[in-house]
């Protein structure tokens, strides 16, 4: 007679207090970063929303008068300084596309042995300090200098100045100075998304567009750049939001008819003192980054970020 084979004792279930206990684990873990967001992000977000609709002086003191009208009168007074900053911010983030999109295609696809090198130079600007890297920016463009030399034998800045990028042959002190400082310092947030995205693309994909005769061109427009759009979007936010609010680069590379509206709320909230006005322009500054990326993600057609 054959042996019956004992099937195994299911195992015993956890006490209901073990239970309850791993019910709260997660909550748990999520407690320092949910107190560091309220005490860093959420608290001085409300208090700057109160200082924003206060009025008084710095002698007499500020109070919460709800006075909404400071709003509209920043608006009316500093929207030159808005549309330049999202201009500024556009350009940038465009060259930062253009010109990071093929080193992140190299890399993913075509670095070999020399990505790990690449990569390290991609995230190089990061050893040293943001001011330090925009300085160096005021050598390179530099009146006389090689670079400003080059673009006027080649007759780009004929270009620029027409445009009003430049002055003549002079390139500081210019919206083309102010952008490429942008540009530079911001790179690198729009080449690693870009390669992540990249990465991820499963390369027998591209031997199936080859296999239906697909040039490389058409494997590129219907193949790498629809699947490699998580990475465009994130690169784009990710340049985009800190560009439009930034005040270094127009500070050290600008003259004051390059101020950006982060130089405009340094101004009052340091020099000038007027802690509503620069609450209000913070405010509308975010308010409208905000509408803009909104309305840019659902246009993008893609809700996967990287």
């Amino acid at each position: 007679m054959a042996a019956t084979l004992a099937e195994p004792e299911a195992p015993a279930p956890a006490p209901a207090r073990v239970r309850r206990r791993g019910r709260w684990t997660p909550y748990w873990l999520l407690l320092p970063g949910l107190l560091w967001l309220l005490v860093f992000f959420a608290l001085p977000m409300v208090y700057q929303a109160s200082t924003s609709v206060q009025t008084g002086s710095l002698e007499e003191g500020y109070r919460v008068t709800w006075h909404f009208a400071t709003y509209w009168d920043a608006l009316q007074e500093y929207w030159p300084q808005f549309l330049r900053s999202v201009l500024y911010a556009a350009a940038a983030t465009a060259l930062c596309l253009v010109l990071g999109y093929p080193l992140a295609y190299l890399i993913a696809f075509r670095a070999g042995r020399w990505r790990a090198l690449i990569m390290i130079l991609v995230i190089a600007p990061f050893f040293t300090s943001f001011l330090i890297r925009t300085l160096a920016w005021k050598t390179i463009l530099s009146d006389g200098g090689p670079v400003v030399g080059a673009l006027g034998a080649l007759h780009v800045l004929d270009v620029t100045s027409w445009l009003g990028w430049t002055a003549g042959d002079r390139v500081l002190a210019t919206p083309l100075a102010v952008v490429c400082g942008l540009t530079y310092n911001f790179l690198p947030f729009m080449i690693l998304p870009l390669y992540t995205s990249l990465e991820r693309i499963d390369g027998r994909l591209h031997e199936a567009a080859g296999d239906l005769y697909a040039r490389p061109w058409t494997t590129f427009r219907k193949v790498t750049f629809p699947l490699s759009m998580p990475g465009v979007v994130s690169g784009t936010l990710l340049t985009f939001i800190p560009a439009s609010g930034d005040y270094v680069n127009a500070e050290l590379l600008g003259s004051t008819d390059t101020r950006m509206i982060g130089n405009v709320i340094q101004t009052q909230f340091l020099r000038v003192l007027d802690y509503p006005t620069a609450a209000a322009l913070s405010f509308l500054l975010m308010a409208a980054i905000l509408l803009m990326v909104t309305f840019y993600i659902r246009r993008s057609g893609t809700e996967d970020l990287v």
